[in-house]
């Protein structure tokens, strides 16, 4: 197997690193830096692993114009970024660099999207794509060359990581193939992005909708055969639900295929220790050094 690519989806692992670690982290002026930290070692933890070919950081947007255009209500309750975040997110894209990591974004859509469309222009050229996110809308991308390394908490069983999600991993966990996650977006809501889904339909009623029906549209057309509550949902909501599923479905856009670039160990412990992060800055040494 060629060495896979990596696509990070760099607000998630920033967001996660700035609540699980606590701000005592600080540079030499007192800054925090514990999202930054946490981000690059969420990353290099996968990099042990995994040894990729190349790192890219995807950012994006809030919340892409479309999907707004779509549904006003999309993303519209999510909380300001924390003040703490927002400085070390200014900061975040040279740490990245100097580690040797491609930083990217394109105009007007989310991380989501270019994560989907990096992963899709690697699998066309061959190669195989790992996805390091703590988004299950991410799950429609998996297929034998893509998987998506979804994030977990720590709990009594299992130490803070990621599951690794392929076709069979996704069907196992939703009972559908990842082609037809956006319809389930749609018809189970999800409240992280403010989408509300179909009245009185939970995930359990949404899959097995998709299971008997295959997809929404065809749901729809099917609604007479359901129960009155699912009926007159999937009926009443027919426009608002085909709306749903459209605002879940990741675009793809054209982006180049990224060269290969192997960990800059020497420059990501130098930025590392410009940061106050002195640990990870010998961690960097001691690896380049084999």
């Amino acid at each position: 197997m060629p060495q896979p690519l990596l696509l990070t989806d760099a607000p998630h692992l920033l967001y996660r690193g700035f609540y699980a670690l606590p701000d005592s982290i600080t540079d030499a002026d007192g800054v925090p830096v514990n999202a930054l930290l946490g981000s690059v070692n969420q990353v290099l933890q996968v990099v042990e692993d995994r040894d990729p070919r190349a790192v890219v950081m995807c950012f994006g947007e809030e919340a892409a114009d479309y999907r707004v255009e779509a549904y006003p209500e999309y993303h519209a309750h999510r909380p300001p970024m924390p003040d703490g975040l927002a400085a070390q997110w200014e900061r975040a894209g040279p740490l990245y660099e100097a580690l040797g990591w491609s930083v990217d974004s394109y105009p007007g859509l989310e991380a989501d999207d270019l994560l989907h469309s990096l992963a899709a222009v690697e699998a066309d050229a061959g190669g195989s794509v790992l996805i390091l996110t703590g988004d299950r809308d991410m799950f429609q991308c998996a297929t034998d060359r893509v998987h998506v390394l979804l994030q977990r908490a720590a709990s009594r069983d299992r130490p803070a990581g990621h599951d690794e999600m392929g076709p069979e991993e996704v069907q196992e966990r939703y009972g559908i193939p990842p082609a037809a996650v956006p319809d389930f977006i749609a018809l189970r809501g999800d409240p992280s992005d403010g989408l509300p889904g179909a009245k009185g339909i939970g995930p359990k009623t949404a899959a097995d909708l998709l299971k008997r029906h295959g997809t929404l549209e065809a749901a729809i057309k099917g609604a007479v055969r359901e129960k009155p509550s699912v009926r007159r949902a999937l009926l009443e909501q027919a426009d608002e639900l085909r709306a749903f599923s459209d605002i879940a479905t990741l675009r793809r856009v054209d982006v180049p295929r990224p060269p290969d670039a192997p960990l800059d160990h020497e420059r990501g412990a130098e930025a590392a220790a410009a940061l106050g992060m002195n640990r990870l800055a010998e961690r960097l040494r001691q690896w380049g050094r084999g």
